[in-house]
């Protein structure tokens, strides 16, 4: 056990000063009695009231103790191991442009695809993963990270409205996604670095074209798996808000680039896919999912607890065993 504040402890000698003034100034000053003989009471027995007689003083300094060290702040030991674990490093690239709202994967292509990505995030508990959002621009969600309950809370976070109300561009940047998370993966020292790609459209917007990007990842020695999802039928989609409040609904036809895709794979090392079902999107984050695993090391924190409103209860209670007592049992006339 640690003390966060141990200076606190000081406050203990005042202890010295109040027990002196209890046994030699107070006692002085109790009232008495003068009788002509005590041979009366020569062989009378002490009773338990006559033995307790300074327990309240020692419940008062038992309470003044226990606040002393809640005042201390004990807490539980803390320390950060560093170790081994294999692992790889990845980054998650995923669209978020309002495509990604088409229900032809159930609920929608972006529910599907998040859905399957908690599933493969907890199934490597040991990598370092981190989440790259893209639409007409690209921004990072969640950095690297083996604290895969942080990563999860943001990957849940993931949705097409910042496309949808305006607060990123429009379009599809897959040149500006692969972009960001090459950069996140760039000062990385694993010997496996991956980046899964997943889109439902063509490059259609910002200012560094796919393979360009993918041309930065190639020098890096980052691998790139590209996966598309979708089918090729035309699907109706909300293009635009009716006055009131109703949606309008379009046929939009297919604007998929399965070629660009095939090409980034290829040039990176990678694989290209293509899921037009929840169940083949599954089963190609299973293939990636046995992909070569390298070393990386770790520092692990164990987090430190407060015990100090456990000490605080304990004077707590002290104190009014104390007055209690006084009060009572122990009560001293006059």
């Amino acid at each position: 056990m640690t003390f966060a504040a141990p200076l606190y402890f000081l406050l203990l000698l005042l202890l010295i000063p109040a027990t002196w003034w209890h046994f030699f100034h107070l006692q002085k000053r109790q009232t008495t009695l003068k009788v002509a003989t005590t041979e009366s009471f020569r062989h009378s027995k002490k009773t338990w009231r006559m033995r307790l007689v300074h327990l309240p003083v020692v419940l008062r300094a038992l309470c003044f103790i226990a606040l002393v060290i809640a005042l201390a702040r004990p807490q539980t030991n803390s320390s950060a191991k560093e170790g081994e674990t294999e692992g790889i490093d990845i980054m998650m690239a995923m669209d978020i442009s309002t495509s990604m709202l088409t229900a032809d994967l159930r609920p929608n292509r972006i529910e599907a695809a998040k859905r399957v990505g908690y599933e493969f995030i907890a199934n490597r508990p040991n990598d370092n993963i981190g989440l790259t959002l893209f639409g007409g621009e690209a921004f990072l969600q969640c950095p690297l990270t083996t604290n895969h309950g942080a990563l999860l809370n943001q990957f849940r976070l993931a949705s097409c409205s910042m496309a949808e109300h305006g607060i990123i561009a429009a379009g599809t940047a897959v040149g500006m996604g692969i972009a960001n998370a090459v950069t996140h993966l760039e000062k990385s020292p694993a010997k496996s670095k991956v980046i899964i790609l997943l889109t439902d459209g063509a490059n259609n917007t910002g200012e560094i074209s796919p393979l360009t990007a993918s041309e930065m990842a190639k020098k890096l020695g980052i691998r790139i798996y590209t996966i598309s999802v979708g089918t090729d039928a035309p699907t109706k989609q909300a293009v635009a808000q009716l006055p009131n409040g109703e949606t309008y609904e379009a046929t939009i036809d297919a604007t998929y680039d399965p070629e660009t895709l095939k090409q980034i794979a290829q040039q990176t090392g990678g694989q290209f896919y293509r899921a037009t079902s929840v169940s083949e999107l599954r089963a190609i984050y299973k293939d990636i999912d046995n992909l070569e695993k390298s070393k990386l090391k770790v520092k692990r924190y164990d987090r430190r607890t407060e015990l100090f409103p456990y000490f605080a209860l304990c004077s707590l209670a002290l104190l009014i065993l104390d007055i209690l007592l006084r009060i009572t049992w122990l009560r001293r006339i006059p």
